[in-house]
């Protein structure tokens, strides 16, 4: 789950301009979000035999654009599936924590991969600081999984954000999706936790990324995931081993091998 735990700080983040982004008004953030939607160029998907089958395209929505329906229906029900009440709550309120204006320009984005006018996979981002994004909504539809799709949107989104002037990106899955896991890592993230150690003892996995020719430079972004990482751990693992216990009485199986989220 890409988003599966609020970082406390995120609306103080989101208080401040990034560099190379000093938007001041709604007219400019209309103006960028016009942009976006226009730069959004056509991608001919083909088949194994290399026929042009559909038309593809990103487009840059609102939150709360009707295409974004599919999207935020099917992840709720995947978290909820895979997670439960984990975290004290159903999972599937972590899609309702922050304010549509948190993925709007200039200071977010939400993105939709469009195949002939319907929505397949998307993505979101939002400031974590001044240099960085937070990728959030990961998704790519049931229907559609396998397609390499997950790794088109990650691209988009970092795309976007150097477009914007951000420097490096971020996010968090949870312990169940190990897909996302192997995506991020696969994909040129560089993983915050220690690999060696099991999803228990890890419970959030934070990565960075680089979005530029310099090494990057996880310090503040480190720091941070620290320190929700150690506010969340004790009770996560508390609830992790409860289910656990419940799960071996009732002779039911981890959660974990349900079906990829994210392709």
């Amino acid at each position: 789950m890409t988003d599966t735990v609020q970082t406390p700080t995120d609306t103080q983040a989101a208080d401040t301009q990034p560099t190379g982004a000093q938007s001041s008004d709604a007219q400019q953030a209309s103006d960028t979000q016009r942009a976006s939607d226009a730069r959004a160029a056509a991608v001919p998907a083909t088949d194994s035999a290399g026929a042009t089958v559909s038309h593809e395209e990103f487009v840059y929505v609102s939150p709360e654009d009707p295409r974004v329906e599919p999207l935020i229906r099917e992840l709720a029900a995947e978290y909820d599936h895979r997670y439960g009440d984990l975290f004290g709550e159903p999972a599937s309120a972590e899609l309702y924590r922050y304010p549509a204006e948190n993925f709007l320009p200039p200071i977010g984005a939400f993105a939709l991969l469009m195949r002939d006018g319907v929505a397949v996979a998307g993505g979101a981002f939002k400031r974590f600081d001044q240099h960085t994004t937070e990728f959030k909504r990961i998704w790519v539809s049931s229907q559609q999984r396998r397609q390499g799709l997950a790794k088109r949107v990650l691209a988009e989104l970092e795309d976007e954000s150097r477009r914007r002037g951000f420097t490096r990106a971020y996010l968090t899955t949870g312990p169940r999706q190990p897909e996302a896991v192997r995506l991020y890592l696969g994909t040129g993230w560089t993983p915050l936790f220690d690999p060696r150690e099991t999803a228990e003892q890890i419970g959030i996995y934070g990565f960075a990324k680089s979005l530029t020719a310099e090494d990057l430079d996880a310090r503040e972004i480190q720091a941070r995931y620290d320190a929700e990482r150690a506010e969340f751990l004790p009770e996560l693992q508390s609830e992790a081993a409860g289910e656990s216990s419940s799960a071996d009485a009732a002779g039911t199986t981890d959660p974990a091998n349900a079906a990829d989220a994210t392709d």
